[in-house]
């Protein structure tokens, strides 16, 4: 039997850690970094006798998120207790959301080769962070750093309606951008604010039982999240074709050796012995609090999406790719409200910005300089007062300095040249040492054309305005 007699099935478990200033249960800041246990108290290091109050903006955030995702908001939930026990847990358990959850069937829409999807999201729930243990490169001791612990988050579980790498990428990506639009996460995934658990299974085409399912535990990169995905479902493949049986494990991602490796069996919801958390009362949501925050809640990607294309005119593809980061979507905005010329600022954003990005192995979050830099330097283009080659050298300067493109421009004496007398004059001298050009351009071949123009960059150093030189060029050639 062949690969393509099977699929793949994966669920995913998002952790978003919110942006709120202080922990979930305590007034310690939730700023990443900072000297190790220097932003901790007795509530979040567990001291005897030490009680959590519940920070009601991460209620807020996480109202926010439901109806973002088109949740149903529980009018009443409550927290619960949901214990192990590990080294950076500090209490033993962990206060969490069991059977009674804030937010319960929403969905996120995604796009995929066959068209839109829904994949359904089971639940979405707050709990705390754990701490962080930190080894010694001998792997002899091991530190704990309680800085992390009680940092709220926002768990977000999917149905297991995700088919493939392809679709978890695109899911996972659509989540974050809806997060950060509306601003309750920075999900920055370099600082595990924006994590998930990956569970998959696989099963023949025909069947409809769900195969036994792995999770690898806390990833946070989507490049690692596609290869593990590809590699378990596989593995899986290989284990069921040669007669074995899969087991329910938890599993880690090794991205040296590309694998996955064994760490442990995998845990069901009766081995936490979850109970509701005693120091804490319900939690109590009422119908105006909700259609409140739904009436402040900004433009989501999908409605800039649309908008894009229709006010726009943008490619469908563009405006995808633009509005999947909040980041590349307000830069589009801000550049867009100094130039007035959207197709030049996507096309900006789709080439050279991006691809800077990759060069650099930046997120947009990074970007050096402001949304009206960029206008500033269309608007400088559309003036004539540098060309689109010019103008490429100095997005690459204000990547490397995030100085001002008309200072780049000063600064390297960088002004196109537009007078049409150094123009003539400098046609005349390219069409002197190039006397073939001239015949290949009136025996009807185009191309000599583009090489005098072509010639003339070169000796300007890209400077020369190439539609002025375009026109002197054919006037010359037809006299």
């Amino acid at each position: 039997m062949s690969n393509g007699d099977y699929e793949t099935i994966v669920g995913l478990e998002i952790h978003a850690e919110l942006s709120t200033k202080t922990k979930i249960f305590c007034s310690c800041p939730t700023e990443f970094g900072g000297e190790p246990n220097s932003h901790c108290c007795p509530v979040c290091m567990a001291m005897p006798g030490a009680l959590p109050v519940l920070n009601e903006k991460v209620i807020e955030y996480a109202v926010k998120a439901g109806i973002a995702m088109n949740c149903e908001i529980a009018e009443i939930s409550k927290n619960d207790r949901k214990n192990y026990f590990y080294p950076d847990l500090p209490k033993s358990y962990q206060i969490s959301q069991y059977d009674m959850p804030l937010c319960k069937n929403g969905y996120v829409e995604i796009d995929t080769k066959e068209g839109k999807k829904k994949i359904g999201i089971t639940r979405i729930h707050i709990e705390e962070d754990a701490g962080k243990l930190n080894h010694d490169e001998f792997g002899k001791k091991s530190f704990v750093d309680l800085n992390r612990a009680g940092v709220p988050l926002i768990e977000i579980v999917s149905e297991p309606d995700i088919r493939g790498a392809e679709e978890a990428e695109a899911y996972l990506k659509k989540v974050k951008a809806i997060l950060e639009y509306i601003e309750v996460s920075d999900c920055k995934m370099q600082e595990g604010s924006f994590r998930a658990d990956v569970n998959v299974s696989v099963r023949k085409k025909e069947d409809n039982k769900y195969g036994t399912r792995t999770e690898i535990k806390n990833m946070n990169s989507f490049r690692a999240i596609v290869n593990t995905i590809s590699y378990e479902a596989q593995r899986q493949i290989n284990v069921i074709e040669n007669g074995g049986k899969i087991e329910q494990e938890t599993l880690r991602w090794d991205e040296l050796q590309g694998q996955t490796i064994s760490m442990r069996d995998k845990e069901d919801a009766q081995d936490y012995r979850y109970f509701p958390e005693p120091d804490l009362g319900l939690i109590k949501i009422t119908k105006e609090y909700v259609e409140k925050i739904k009436e402040n809640l900004p433009e989501l990607p999908e409605s800039r999406k649309k908008r894009y294309i229709s006010e726009y005119n943008l490619p469908e593809y563009d405006a995808n790719i633009i509005t999947s980061s909040k980041y590349l979507s307000n830069l589009f905005e801000g550049a867009l409200a100094i130039c007035k010329n959207p197709k030049s600022v996507s096309n900006w954003i789709m080439s050279d910005i991006i691809g800077a990005l990759n060069e650099r192995e930046i997120e947009p979050d990074k970007i050096p300089f402001s949304a009206k830099d960029l206008g500033d330097l269309i608007v400088l283009i559309d003036k004539g007062t540098i060309s689109t080659s010019i103008a490429k050298k100095v997005l690459q300067k204000m990547f490397e300095t995030s100085e001002k493109p008309d200072e780049i421009i000063k600064k390297y004496g960088l002004v196109q040249i537009s007078d049409e007398d150094t123009i003539r004059k400098l046609a005349h001298k390219i069409l002197e040492a190039n006397p073939k050009s001239i015949i290949d351009y009136k025996s009807g071949k185009d191309h000599a054309l583009g090489f005098l123009i072509g010639q003339a960059m070169k000796e300007t150093k890209g400077k020369a305005n190439p539609r002025l030189l375009d026109q002197i060029f054919k006037e010359e050639l037809n006299k």
